[in-house]
């Protein structure tokens, strides 16, 4: 941290909430797509998803930071799964089967896309996010059209 802010003490926190809101941000480009193409799950579902995956992260980072001082190893493995199994689940109530027709697997794969981009965006790794946002939209504007 540069010496002119070490006083700062909300430094961390400012940082946090740029972290939740690029998530938001991210998540909801995705969810605005479904949204306009009158999906099941669209931008505030996708947006509440970034937001939750991205929260794990961070307290993901805050409690290896915090038990790894104290010499416990901590492994963040463990949280990275909890968050892609409740994304799943969500993901999974998005997918309709009806007379032997399948419906919504885009939605919650969508979804689940929209998690890793909260969970990018919390690591801080925003690069890795906007990329992950821009195939996305690509998958699912530009596809659509050769399908």
């Amino acid at each position: 941290m540069d010496p002119l802010f070490a006083d700062w003490g909300w430094i961390k926190e400012i940082e946090q909430a740029i972290r939740l809101l690029a998530a938001a941000c991210l998540a909801g480009i995705v969810g605005y797509e479904r949204e306009r193409g009158d999906k099941p799950a669209g931008l505030r579902t996708h947006m509440l998803v970034g937001i939750g995956a991205c929260l794990f992260t961070l307290l993901m980072v805050e409690l290896v930071d915090r038990f790894q001082q104290d010499g416990v190893q901590a492994d963040p493995i463990r949280i990275v799964e909890a968050i892609t199994a409740g994304i799943a689940f969500l993901a999974a109530g998005a997918i309709i089967q009806s007379r032997g027709e399948v419906r919504g697997l885009t939605t919650g794969a969508s979804l689940w896309v929209g998690g890793a981009v909260g969970l990018a965006s919390g690591l801080g790794e925003y690069i890795l996010a906007v990329m992950a946002v821009v195939l996305t939209l690509i998958i699912l504007r530009l596809l659509r059209l050769v399908e």
